[in-house]
This record gives C-alpha cells, sequence and structure tokens, in this order.
C-alpha cells in the first residue's frame, strides 16, 4: 500500500472509531465516517466494503495510539516501567473512547471464527514495541532472562487481554485505565529483573 493510501485508511479508520465512541456503533452512519473523515464516497469504498468491515480494524487504531504513547515515555524509565507506562495509557485511552460492547463483540467474534485476529497478529506495532522494550530491558537486567522475549510478550498481553475482558464482563463500569494501573503491577511483577 503507498503511503498516501496508508494514511487515508489510517484516518478512515480513526475517524471511524471516534465516532463509534461518540455515538456508538449502530447510530454512526457511513456518511457520517465519509464526513468526519474529510473524504469522497469512493475513497471509502476504495479501502472498505462496508461499515462493518471497520469493526475489524481496532488493530490499527491501537497501534496508531502505541506509537503516540511511545513518543511520550520518559528516556530514563526502567523497561518493566514503560511496559506499565503504556499499559496505564492504551487501557485509559480504550475504557475513555472505546465501547465495551465493541470490544467484547471483538473477543467473541476471535473465539467464534478461531484461527489469526488482527489483534493477535504478530505483525502488528504492538507486538515488536513489546518485544523491544523486554529485549532492552533483558539486556540491562530490569527484566528477567529465565523466559525468553517471546515467552514475556505472551504472558503480558495475556495478562492485558485479561484486565480487558472482566471490563468488558462488567459492562464497562470501572475505569479500565485505572484498575490497569492496580493490577498490571500485581500481574506482571514476576518479570521484574533485579535493576528494574
Amino acid at each position: 500500500m503507498a503511503p498516501r493510501d496508508k494514511d487515508i485508511k489510517e484516518k478512515i479508520v480513526a475517524a471511524a472509531w471516534e465516532l463509534f465512541g461518540e455515538k456508538g456503533y449502530e447510530a454512526t452512519t457511513l456518511n457520517d465516517i465519509i464526513a468526519r473523515a474529510g473524504i469522497a464516497r469512493g475513497t471509502f469504498y476504495y479501502h472498505f466494503n462496508s461499515k462493518e468491515t471497520l469493526l475489524n480494524t481496532l488493530s490499527v487504531l491501537l497501534d496508531e495510539k502505541y506509537k503516540e504513547i511511545e513518543e511520550t515515555i520518559p528516556a530514563d524509565m526502567t523497561a518493566y516501567d514503560k511496559l506499565l507506562y503504556i499499559n496505564y495509557y492504551i487501557h485509559s485511552f480504550m475504557g475513555e473512547t472505546i465501547d465495551y460492547n465493541l470490544l467484547a463483540n471483538q473477543y467473541a467474534g476471535q473465539l467464534l471464527r478461531g484461527g489469526d485476529s488482527n489483534l493477535l497478529d504478530r505483525n502488528r506495532y504492538y507486538f515488536k514495541l513489546l518485544a523491544k522494550f523486554i529485549e532492552e530491558g533483558q539486556k540491562k537486567d530490569e527484566i528477567i532472562t529465565s523466559m525468553t522475549s517471546s515467552e514475556i510478550v505472551n504472558y503480558y498481553s495475556m495478562c492485558e487481554r485479561a484486565l480487558v475482558t472482566d471490563w468488558c464482563m462488567n459492562n464497562g463500569s470501572y475505569s479500565l485505565g485505572e484498575v490497569s494501573k492496580e493490577y498490571m503491577p500485581l500481574l506482571i511483577g514476576m518479570i521484574r529483573g533485579p535493576k528494574g
């Protein structure tokens, strides 16, 4: 995909998910998305078949947010603290802007369809970012070396999904960011190295 096409696609995805958060998925029309993205109808159909296909783009939205969050990480943070930092900010973003029903449907769809989903695609920026932090941390003794970086990435992402799943099952009734801030250190404390 050409860089300009990628930018337009990301613009459509961002507009759609903003509207899903503001109005709800059902109340958001294709015309709303086109207007918010500032594109022509044909441009939308060049990238997507329908509004429904946008539900499979959550990973795109989240990866863009991870890139934004990464730019704000203080340089002197340990790798362990970087993992907690990105967890808090991504879960705060999700809790404040994404309807828990849409997230629950994404997870349920994965269970029903089986196989890989966009959220579990190991080529996502999310998984590469986790691996980068963990590998850097292992070199500095900030993250344990008794597990491979791949094993730690799997464990960390399972912990994050567990928190999001619980939030969805509780109908988004609490702050996902704040609960993650409290529980994530308990869940991943075992990966902290001697200098973490």
